[in-house]
């Protein structure tokens, strides 16, 4: 598994002593999970197979019942799925910069709560989560800017044997439509407390080095750190089987599968 890519972010990550290490993750991290991705080259890629104008608050308004059936079906793939290998050294990555005194953060796309299985402490959902629901009134206890609900305490499958209006869960404070408790194609960042982008920004901005885990770069939250710790030149590194070239200026490519180089590279820094 050795590779001058491989071999340079090792350095890279014992290199920066106690500074913030900022990890990003996309969908690839999951890929081993059996969660599909969404742009990968994977045949069922969800964007290849989805109109992505399914994920907006705009379908949401007008058609809740085919979103919500198009969630559910999303939940139903998520909800039996474990965390893998890639997601168990991300937890040791945590500690072992921790154990050196540096200061660390995860930030996800993801929306599967597996980091958070593994036992990531320091973590942020910026997209969400499957794991609860909020109302779509905003200004409700349980709606925007802070309120959710776990997806748990509702029986959904009188609504996934029989998709209709009538069916589809209502908040228990204001009577209005529950929807899901991610961040849809439509709205921005900042809209929901939990998505704590305050905290990605600030924590883009004194970064010592970046690792991105498959990602695509195609959100505004990878944009976002791109920008911020770019433009200091820190050092920057994607893990991707895809990727043969840097996917943006400044960020060296490490072309393997997350679930086989993030263990080893973390083994090689705990011997050190």
């Amino acid at each position: 598994m050795s590779t001058e890519a491989h071999g340079r972010l090792v350095d890279a990550l014992r290199s920066i002593d106690r500074g913030l290490l900022l990890v990003v993750t996309g969908a690839g991290v999951s890929a081993a999970s059996g969660i599909a991705t969404f742009r990968g080259p994977e045949p069922d890629a969800i964007w290849k197979e989805a109109d992505v104008s399914l994920a907006t608050a705009e379908t949401f308004r007008r058609d809740p019942v085919r979103q919500w059936r198009w969630y559910l079906e999303r939940f139903r793939a998520l909800d039996g799925a474990r965390p893998n290998a890639a997601h168990g050294a991300l937890v040791r990555l945590e500690a072992w910069h921790e154990a050196r005194g540096g200061r660390f953060l995860l930030v996800t796309q993801n929306i599967d709560g597996l980091h958070a299985a593994a036992g990531q402490r320091r973590l942020i959902e910026v997209h969400g989560t499957a794991a609860r629901l909020r109302c779509s009134r905003s200004g409700c206890r349980f709606g925007t800017p802070e309120g959710s609900l776990p997806r748990g305490d509702f029986d959904l499958e009188a609504f996934r044997a029989d998709p209709d209006l009538e069916r589809l869960p209502v908040c228990p404070q204001c009577g209005s439509l529950l929807r899901a408790h991610v961040l849809f194609f439509d709205e921005l960042y900042d809209e929901h407390r939990d998505y704590r982008f305050d905290e990605v920004c600030d924590a883009a901005r004194l970064a010592a080095a970046v690792l991105f885990v498959g990602t695509s770069f195609a959100v505004g939250v990878t944009d976002l750190v791109l920008r911020l710790a770019g433009a200091r030149g820190v050092p920057m590194a994607s893990v991707d089987p895809t990727a043969r070239r840097a996917p943006a200026s400044g960020v060296e490519p490490v072309p393997l599968a997350a679930e086989e180089l993030l263990p080893e590279l973390v083994r090689l820094l705990e011997r050190s």
